[in-house]
């Protein structure tokens, strides 16, 4: 699947369509993935620095609509432990 030069990936067009996923992966983990046509290189793939899989908050407002009154108590079967 790919040649590699200087710490780098290079795939074809082809290849780099069918393992999309997995040089997406590679370039995350800090490879630089090179993608060519006909042997030359055209573009590279790499991470964008700060930007990773990081829970952003206030994404789901009005998610949760009501909790119960009794949310904050333990269950009834937790008693013995108290």
């Amino acid at each position: 699947m790919d040649r590699i030069r200087e710490y780098a990936v290079q795939v074809n067009i082809h290849e780099a369509k069918t393992h999309l996923p997995k040089l997406i992966q590679r370039a995350l983990g800090g490879e630089d993935v090179i993608i060519a046509k006909r042997g030359q290189p055209l573009v590279r793939l790499v991470a964008i620095p700060g930007v990773a899989d990081t829970p952003k908050l206030g994404t789901a407002p009005g998610l949760i609509r009501r909790m119960g009154d009794d949310f904050d108590d333990p269950p009834p079967d937790f008693a013995a432990y108290q």
